[in-house]
């Protein structure tokens, strides 16, 4: 009796070749994670699991067997729904170095704590009644694939394009930004880059100062993380504002995450729950920012459209007028299909629309 746990891999496909400074996706395996009453099996949550390759620290060879094994000790508590607390459950039962099979536990029980209905927060968003801001992302590839991405997203109608820098010739690199600012000002289009980590500290500076010129936002994570002193320069000097991303993933102690960014001083960081360890984690990061007067926006992790829901619902809680990471969900041929949606830059959840959840019949 009580909440039971099953869980199912499956592997995303790429329309094309999804190109960072760490290498080139085509496909990514994600584990979908079902919670449901053994009373009632036809209303349950689901949730989803999905490290990152060379990136989430439970990138693990044996994370299948971790998976089930944490399944297994779930399915023999004494749970009921709505008699426990969420948090003191998972940090019982989900340790820390599981950043994203911790968040997929969490928001499979809030969704079955909602009735199973895929609604992980009641908002505007879920509602319909409200749209999220979001940036329309430019992959990494041959400067043509690029500046082509480029063009479709503003022909999408987006206002804010992030661009992944690092793999081709930062020269071409530079054009691309430039044929941007040649069409569009800074008050009409708002430009992102991410390095995920490709400059080296000795590089990073000149090549922040040639950025300058494109009235650039904002840049995610110049050089790689874990080179404190570095990046501590960096944010005091860099023209450009700079956001951390892989350089939260692995710190979950409250205090801890208090001393990264005061000794950082970051303008931004960019919160992804799969790899920090789900929603309770990304509301410590987010009260810590405001603390210190750092902004903050969401990003999703890959995730399918399972994960993506709840990464954009949760956003939704927050005012936050900055445009989010959320326009991931038409990376795949083979994703769930879901009431999202992305139209005129922003995301949108057509609570009208049913979920698709055929791909998950074996659950």
């Amino acid at each position: 009796m009580g909440l039971k746990v099953k869980w199912l891999k499956h592997t995303l496909k790429f329309k094309f070749e999804a190109g960072t400074s760490r290498g080139v996706y085509t496909e990514k395996d994600t584990f979908f994670l079902k919670i449901f009453d053994s009373e009632n099996p036809s209303v349950f949550g689901l949730g989803e699991a999905a490290p990152l390759k060379g990136l989430s620290i439970d990138d693990f060879p044996n994370f299948e067997q971790i998976l089930q094994e944490i399944c297994d000790t779930f399915n023999s508590l004494d749970l009921e729904v709505f008699e426990w607390n969420i948090n003191i459950i998972l940090s019982q039962l989900i340790d820390d170095r599981l950043p994203s099979i911790k968040f997929g536990f969490e928001t499979a029980l809030l969704d079955v704590m909602n009735g199973g209905r895929r609604i992980i927060f009641e908002n505007d968003f879920s509602k319909s009644q409200k749209a999220i801001n979001i940036n329309g992302l430019v992959w990494m590839g041959s400067k043509e694939f690029m500046t082509a991405q480029v063009d479709e997203k503003l022909a999408a109608g987006f206002d804010t394009i992030k661009m992944k820098v690092g793999a081709i010739n930062f020269t071409e690199e530079l054009e691309i930004l430039a044929s941007i600012r040649q069409q569009f000002s800074a008050e009409q289009i708002t430009l992102r880059v991410d390095a995920n980590g490709a400059f080296s500290p000795e590089e990073a500076p000149k090549k922040l100062a040639q950025l300058v010129s494109y009235q650039i936002h904002s840049i995610e994570q110049p050089i790689k993380q874990h080179q404190p002193e570095a990046m501590a320069e960096l944010c005091q000097n860099s023209s450009i504002p700079i956001a951390l991303d892989e350089e939260l993933i692995g710190v979950s102690d409250y205090v801890q995450k208090m001393q990264l960014l005061k000794k950082l001083k970051p303008t931004y960081i960019i919160l992804k729950p799969t790899l920090l360890g789900g929603l309770q984690h990304c509301r410590e990061w987010i009260e810590i920012a405001s603390r210190l007067h750092i902004g903050w926006w969401m990003t999703s992790a890959l995730e399918s459209n399972v994960g993506l829901n709840a990464i954009a619902q949760f956003t939704a809680e927050y005012k936050n007028p900055l445009p989010q990471g959320l326009g991931t969900g038409s990376l795949y041929h083979n994703n769930i299909d879901s009431p999202l949606i992305v139209a005129n830059g922003k995301l949108h959840y057509q609570a009208d629309t049913n979920w698709d959840l055929s791909l998950l019949n074996e659950l």
